[in-house]
């Protein structure tokens, strides 16, 4: 409601001659006045200012939409905005800059008509821009955060309007973002000097900053974009406070730590020194840190595609390349252990396509080509990181396999062509002889089949809701068929591939069945809900279809499992010999690959009666090498069925911690074994029900 002022003449006069005086009020003060240094607030300068927006938004609301009225066609034809500009430029009275700031924000909020096409509009708002930022912590801070954060929510409202704040430079043609430049700076500046953000007030300007920035990066315009990244300092600003932010991380953090520690959001950067400190040494850092990088990402997922790639890319280049490779090429081994967490961390945190993507190019490199043996190190980065995964620290191991499993369930193509497809696109693992060359294979029912058909999860009292889409990369009957495949039934084919696996262990080495709660069930409803995630975020790479037709691949090619399999083969080939957490580590990257929804990733890892290329192995082959071992050491061993169920219920917390128990890595091997096996048979006969299900 329009309130009415004791400076008015008379309520009853016509609002633009109300206006027009409240204005002429103010240019008298400057005419009749000697004494400029009385502050602003003790002169009626704020009451008429106020008094005129009020004034503007009654007329606009007494208008049709979009009619400009008589008090804003005199602010705009008396150039008020540039008057007021100049005042505030000169800060005259004290204070005035702070009284201008708060008009020009308070107009742009609140008139609904679009005011910065008119000239005599955008050209002050402009010059304002840029008196924005000049003096550091200036007591007109919080003003001129909020009156950048409006200009640009209008610039998001209608984003041509940028093009009002591309300046074309006559010395030499070359457009400068002058708008850009100074709210990047603006913004940068507070976050780089000594804003305390637990301070409520300023933690809020510095919030308010970075949504006006995130909305200025997300302009559509390419021309916005092409000034913001080639004509300010925002990409070096940006990824400068992240190296620095870094670099102030204490050189050893608990693994544990720092990957417990609680996840961060950017705009909800609150705490407490003393209670960060009495956490861990380098709690706050990390925090900070991993702040600043959550604030980074979502900016670059915010960003017009063009902008955002640049950003990403310069990420890249000044942190990953510059900063963390050093640190994950290092020797030390504490180093690389905490190197390695701290890489584990911005994998799981990172989220935008721009920034995964160049953040995979990093670790893995761009080569799409298959791997060979002489090639494994043609990326340094990638070849060290693999090699890790098999280090004589079992800390740096478990850490290097728990990035990798990271790493794949992220969803971007290249990561798994980088480790896996491209080893297996010609299917040249399969031996390249005619069918009737071939030795015959046995493909009876073990005597301990199991009819999942009755399993009551995949039962046909299914509801469709719970099926699986998009899983047509299998044959509507059954798993894909290598060309060593009989054309059988597709239960009985599934049958035959299940049982290959539950029937792997010999029953002298196995524990789980005198054990309740370690049934076969709970393996299915976990590879149920991940295969179901997984298809969901495969769905748009066209992994449709069976396996490449075997007459259309390359079989004279040698076939290299690549060197990312061949640690992992080589590791679960010493599954006997390892630490049980090194165990659990390498099936867990296993079973997540046997997961994806791709047919040669399936035929490779998951069908036991592939025929092998020679000197070729599968993961059922390495698997049936380990139990093979495992039937010579169980007949050195005595008692060794009891033994391994005192482990069993050791490790479930059933049996408390007694008297040593020999042999205890190979019976804790045995029982990782067991369940792997388990779960390798849930996990190929939830895509054969996937398949089935969702045929017509």
């Amino acid at each position: 409601m329009f309130t009415v002022s004791v400076f008015q003449l008379a309520p009853s006069l016509p609002l633009q001659e109300d206006f027009v005086y409240h204005w002429k009020a103010i240019t008298h003060y400057y005419i009749e006045t000697s004494d400029d240094k009385a502050p602003v607030t003790d002169t009626n300068i704020p009451s008429h200012l106020e008094q005129m927006l009020d004034i503007l938004t009654q007329e606009e609301g007494e208008r049709e939409s979009g009619e400009t009225g008589p008090c804003m066609e005199y602010l705009l034809h008396h150039k008020i905005l540039e008057t007021l500009y100049t005042l505030g430029k000169a800060d005259c009275p004290p204070g005035m800059k702070q009284q201008v700031l708060t008009f020009y924000t308070k107009l742009l909020a609140h008139i609904r008509q679009p005011l910065l096409p008119h000239i005599n509009v955008h050209r002050p708002v402009q010059k304002l821009v840029r008196l924005c930022g000049e003096v550091l912590a200036a007591p007109t801070e919080n003003e001129e955060i909020q009156f950048l954060c409006i200009v640009c929510a209008k610039l998001k409202q209608d984003p041509y309007l940028v093009n009002f704040f591309l300046e074309v430079s006559c010395c030499n043609a070359k457009k400068e973002n002058k708008f850009i430049h100074k709210y990047s700076s603006v913004y940068i500046t507070r976050k780089n000097n000594c804003i305390n953000l637990s301070s409520c007030q300023d933690g809020r300007i510095v919030v308010k900053a970075c949504e006006g920035l995130m909305l200025l990066v997300s302009l559509p315009e390419p021309a916005a974009a092409k000034c913001l990244t080639e004509n300010t300092e925002l990409c070096e600003l940006l990824t400068d406070r992240l190296v620095s932010f870094y670099k102030a991380l204490p050189q050893s953090i608990d693994p544990l730590d720092i990957e417990t520690v609680e996840s961060v959001n950017w705009g909800l950067d609150v705490y407490n020194l003393k209670e960060d400190a009495a956490v861990f040494t380098g709690k706050r850092a990390l925090i900070s840190f991993l702040s600043w990088l959550d604030y980074c990402d979502q900016l670059i997922k915010e960003a017009q595609k063009s902008a955002a790639a640049v950003m990403a890319k310069a990420v890249r280049e000044r942190f990953f390349v510059s900063v963390m490779e050093p640190q994950l090429m290092q020797t030390s081994e504490v180093g690389i252990l905490t190197s390695t967490a701290l890489l584990n961390r911005i994998i799981r945190q990172v989220t935008s396509e721009a920034l995964t993507q160049e953040m995979v190019y990093f670790l893995l490199g761009e080569e799409r080509e298959p791997e060979t043996s002489a090639t494994i190190a043609q990326n340094p980065l990638r070849h060290r990181l693999i090699e890790h995964c098999d280090h004589l620290s079992d800390e740096i191991s478990i850490m290097t396999l728990r990035l990798f499993e990271q790493l794949i369930q992220k969803p971007n193509q290249h990561i798994l062509h980088s480790l896996v497809l491209r080893s297996l696109e010609e299917r040249n693992y399969l031996e390249n002889k005619p069918q009737e060359e071939r030795e015959p294979l046995e493909n009876g029912q073990p005597h301990d089949a199991v009819d999942l058909e009755e399993d009551p999860l995949f039962g046909d009292d299914v509801s469709p809701e719970s099926r699986l889409s998009g899983s047509d990369w299998l044959s509507s009957s059954s798993p894909p068929q290598s060309p060593d495949h009989s054309k059988s039934d597709g239960k009985t084919e599934v049958h035959k591939i299940v049982n290959s696996f539950l029937c792997l262990v010999p029953d002298e080495a196995k524990s789980s069945y005198q054990v309740e709660g370690t049934g076969y069930d709970t393996y299915l409803r976990d590879a149920h809900r991940q295969f179901r995630d997984y298809c969901g975020v495969c769905q748009r790479w066209d992994w449709r279809g069976s396996p490449k037709p075997f007459e259309k691949c390359n079989l004279d090619m040698p076939f290299f499992e690549g060197h990312f399999l061949k640690v992992l083969f080589d590791r679960m080939g010493r599954i006997l010999d390892q630490p049980y957490d090194v165990n659990l580590q390498v099936t867990a990257v296993l079973s997540k690959l046997s997961l994806l929804p791709h047919p040669h990733l399936h035929e490779y890892l998951l069908d036991p009666y592939i025929n092998l290329a020679p000197g070729c192995r599968s993961l059922f082959s390495v698997i049936v090498r380990v139990v093979g071992d495992l039937m010579l050491r169980i007949q050195r061993i005595p008692d060794f069925t009891p033994k391994l169920l005192l482990v069993r219920k050791r490790l479930l917390g059933l049996e408390p911690e007694g008297i040593t128990i020999d042999h205890m890595t190979l019976l804790e091997g045995v029982i990782v074994l067991e369940e792997f096996c388990k779960e390798l048979a849930a996990i190929a006969f939830v895509k054969y029900h996937a398949a089935s299900s969702s045929s017509p």
